[in-house]
């Protein structure tokens, strides 16, 4: 089911660990709501970055989401955050151009990458709830801790 123009439903909740172990990795309506409005945001990171983004994680069950070690909290759990890469773009070039191009994402985290090494990702989200305001928040999370992304 097409969420908007490049983005399905499929897309936002296929999961390796969820096909290998048989998990229903399902989205509820609330959830599917929320994918949509994620969908959205990435359509405008698409639009923003003037290229095609793919989608490594979105939506999570409890399963999935404890199999890969997140926290029940996050927001993947209920749609509203995805795990993306770019290719030939570093996950440090997508989050300064989200951010430069005014996207109204929740939170952005550069995730995993080193400079001069391959790996890592960029996370995006938008609010828990539709009426929510994006808080704009930036992140870095790699091998030193948690900070802003700066």
């Amino acid at each position: 089911m097409k969420l908007t123009p490049h983005f399905s439903l499929e897309e936002l909740t296929v999961s390796d660990i969820a096909a290998r172990k048989g998990w229903d990795n399902t989205p509820n309506e609330d959830e599917i709501k929320n994918l949509t409005r994620l969908a959205y945001i990435l359509e405008m990171v698409r639009d923003a970055l003037g290229v095609p983004i793919i989608v490594n994680s979105a939506f999570r069950s409890e399963a999935v989401n404890n199999a890969v070690g997140s926290r029940n909290t996050s927001q993947h759990r209920i749609g509203c955050a995805a795990d993306i890469r770019v290719p030939g773009m570093t996950p440090r070039d997508v989050c300064k151009l989200i951010i430069a191009r005014g996207v109204p994402f929740d939170q952005i985290i550069q995730e995993f990458y080193e400079e001069g090494k391959p790996g890592g990702w960029t996370h995006i989200s938008v609010p828990n709830s539709a009426d929510g305001t994006p808080r704009k928040s930036a992140l870095i999370i790699d091998s030193k801790g948690t900070r802003i992304f700066s």
